[in-house]
C-alpha cells in the first residue's frame, strides 16, 4: 500500500509516517516510480506505535521495542525491559507534573496577592 492509504487506514499523517521510518520505527520498499510501499503489517506496527504514544512513551522510547512492534502491543505481557521503560518514562512524567503544580501554585499566589484577594485564585484551578 501507498503512504497515503498507510496514513487513511491508521490516522497517521503522511508526515509521521515518513518520521516513523526516519527513526526507524517503520519500512517501506520503493515501487518504480520511487513512491513508498508498505506491506499489510504496518498498518499493525503504525497502530501500535500509536497506542505507546498515546499512553506517554516518546519515539525514543519506543525505538527499544523493535519487533514487539509487530505484535499485539496491548494485549501482549510486556517485557521487563519494556517496564524498565515504562518506569523511566512515568517518572519523567511525575517530575514534570510536580514542577508544573508548583509553578501553577506560584502563579496563583502571586495573581491573588495582586488582585488583593487570595480566594480570587485558587491551588485547584
Amino acid at each position: 500500500m501507498r503512504i497515503g492509504e498507510l496514513a487513511k487506514a491508521t490516522g497517521a499523517t503522511t508526515r509521521a509516517l515518513r518520521f516513523y521510518e526516519e527513526r526507524g520505527l517503520l519500512s517501506s520498499a520503493r515501487a518504480v516510480n520511487g513512491y513508498r510501499v508498505y506491506d499489510e503489517q504496518a498498518v499493525r506496527r503504525v497502530a501500535n506505535i500509536r497506542y505507546l504514544l498515546d499512553a506517554g512513551l516518546t519515539l525514543e522510547d519506543i525505538e527499544h521495542f523493535g519487533a514487539c512492534l509487530d505484535g499485539d502491543v496491548p494485549s501482549s505481557r510486556p517485557s521487563e525491559a519494556m517496564l524498565d521503560i515504562g518506569r523511566r518514562r512515568l517518572s519523567v512524567l511525575d517530575g514534570r507534573i510536580a514542577s508544573l503544580a508548583r509553578v501553577r501554585d506560584e502563579l496563583a499566589g502571586l495573581l491573588a496577592a495582586a488582585s488583593g484577594d487570595r480566594a480570587a485564585v485558587s491551588p485547584s484551578g
